[in-house]
């Protein structure tokens, strides 16, 4: 098997509430779609060896709803600072700094950074959907890694598929 890495934008978020933005929750259809991500996942086989999460609230809420779909266990979700207020340099340090035992990891985080991400590793070779909304809340890239984490650059990835949760028809 070669390597996969899942890019995971974080679900809805809930605005209704004035907290700093580390502490943004999700709102309903957040906490759905992350469910509905992690049975797609789980369905298809695809369940991560490692999972690395932003620390933000809205993030955590996803990984451990998702988590639980996969049967993943909350405690090994590995927070990493830097997907808080990431840019492309520091999404890919992430990446590189991933145990390359590891055949399939799953990143969690914020846009735009991982729409930056997303492109950069398909080398700019993706489909925009009509509303321009490449990583809407959510949504899942997949990609196939043909080289150990820690050499990771731009255009060393190939993209599988894009899952976004209006597309899906599971419930959650």
């Amino acid at each position: 098997m070669k390597r996969e890495l899942l890019i995971l934008r974080h679900g809805k978020s809930d605005w209704s509430r004035p907290v700093k933005d580390i502490d943004r929750p999700l709102k309903k259809r957040g906490r759905k779609n992350s469910g509905q991500i992690g049975l797609w996942l789980a369905e298809n086989d695809l369940v991560p060896e490692v999972v690395i999460s932003s620390p933000a609230m809205r993030t955590m809420e996803t990984a451990s709803l998702l988590c639980q779909a996969i049967r993943f266990p909350d405690k090994k979700i590995k927070v990493e600072p830097a997907l808080y207020t990431a840019d492309l340099e520091d999404a890919f340090r992430v990446i590189r700094g991933t145990d390359n035992g590891a055949m399939r990891v799953l990143l969690i985080g914020h846009n735009f950074v991982l729409e930056d991400l997303v492109i950069n590793l398909a080398g700019g070779n993706v489909d925009l959907p009509a509303n321009g909304k490449l990583m809407p809340t959510a949504a899942l890239a997949r990609f196939r890694i043909s080289c150990p984490w820690r050499e990771i650059t731009e255009k060393s990835a190939k993209l599988v598929t894009i899952v976004r949760p209006r597309e899906l028809m599971c419930p959650a």
